[in-house]
């Protein structure tokens, strides 16, 4: 996790339980650099990945408008986030290319109030 974050001890995390995940941000070989993003989490189908969606605005000059917009982020999601749900906030970090398509990895959950 980069040096600002370390020094403001954000998103230090206290690992319960004995798992292994060589993915993850706390306990395996991967270090977060470049941005830090929030989402909602849309989907939990795969295995240790969720995806998140972000919505934004978008102004459109000639009509003196904004338009939404929104863009689906996949984020590695460690088993030391188990209580995990779509609904959730959650903040992600950028890392090295996990696979195809995850570059980010879950750093914070903030737990909905209508979670399903």
């Amino acid at each position: 996790i980069g040096q600002a974050a370390k020094k403001e001890g954000r998103f230090v995390r206290n690992v319960e339980g004995t798992y292994i995940d060589k993915k993850c941000p706390f306990t395996g070989n991967v270090s977060i650099r470049g941005r830090i993003l929030s989402g909602v989490v849309t989907k939990m189908k795969m295995k240790r990945t969720l995806v998140l969606r972000r919505d934004y605005l978008h102004y459109i000059k000639k009509y003196n408008r904004f338009e939404k917009r929104h863009k689906t982020i996949s984020a590695h999601c460690s088993p030391c986030f188990r209580d995990c749900s779509p609904g959730d906030s959650v903040v992600v970090g950028q890392c090295r290319p996990l696979s195809k398509t995850v570059r980010f990895n879950v750093l914070k959950v903030i737990k909905s109030t209508s979670a399903k």
